[in-house]
């Protein structure tokens, strides 16, 4: 009867990789305060909320928590960090959606990707390196903070038909960044710095404005992209 009455459905079993793997990753709290271990007070029960909510249609995602790191270069970077309860939710579409995209990425794409490294990318640089006279190097600038939402829903939406999956992502796109003396910050372009999901969407956003784009216009030049948070 339970199934019957939700929207969408989503196994509750997610939920349980999900806390699992965002407790490994760690993290600070956010606009709720709420840590891990407040969090794992009432573990079942919370896991179950946001289960019900996320398969009814009613969850929605608070604020993220604005929080400034400084950067070598001098600069400040600021990260979204999301409640533990919205990484969570984060999670559970990224555990079902980046399988979907992985397998259009290209070999040469290193970055945020399962079972890919730095490292690799640094290797198989220094292979090429001695067939060709010249190295290009370059850094995209904010990356996170000016992707263009309408463009990378296009994305999602090629990859995925799941309803599910393209709310909340919409929902998490749209969430405002909450700063330290409480106001609020709109966001209309971007995914924060900082949630679980963000390092596959700017992915897959970069598959099609970089990767394709320079294997169709440049196929005779090889590259290889990574791209780091810091």
């Amino acid at each position: 009867m339970e199934k019957a009455t939700k929207s969408f459905d989503i196994p509750k079993k997610l939920f349980v990789q999900a806390y699992e793997l965002v407790k490994t990753n760690a993290g600070a709290a956010g606009v709720d305060r709420e840590s891990l271990e407040d969090f794992e007070k009432d573990l079942k029960g919370n896991l179950y909320k946001l289960w019900n909510r996320m398969s009814s249609g009613s969850y929605f995602p608070l604020a993220v928590r604005g929080v400034a790191i400084p950067k070598k270069s001098g600069e400040k970077r600021m990260l979204g960090i999301p409640t533990v309860g919205d990484r969570i939710c984060q999670m559970v579409v990224r555990l079902v959606f980046e399988p979907k995209v992985e397998a259009v990425f290209l070999s040469d794409s290193y970055g945020y990707r399962p079972n890919k490294s730095a490292l690799d990318a640094v290797g198989i640089t220094r292979q090429r390196c001695w067939k060709y006279d010249y190295v290009l190097e370059f850094d995209i600038k904010g990356l996170f903070d000016n992707i263009p939402q309408e463009l990378l829903m296009k994305a999602v939406r090629r990859h995925t038909e799941e309803a599910w999956i393209i709310l909340y992502i919409e929902r998490w796109l749209k969430a405002p960044m909450q700063m330290i003396d409480g106001s609020k910050i709109e966001r209309i372009h971007g995914t924060p710095q900082g949630g679980v999901i963000s390092p596959c969407l700017s992915n897959l956003f970069l598959h099609y404005v970089f990767d394709v784009w320079m294997t169709r216009r440049h196929g005779d030049k090889p590259w290889c992209r990574y791209a780091v948070m810091g």
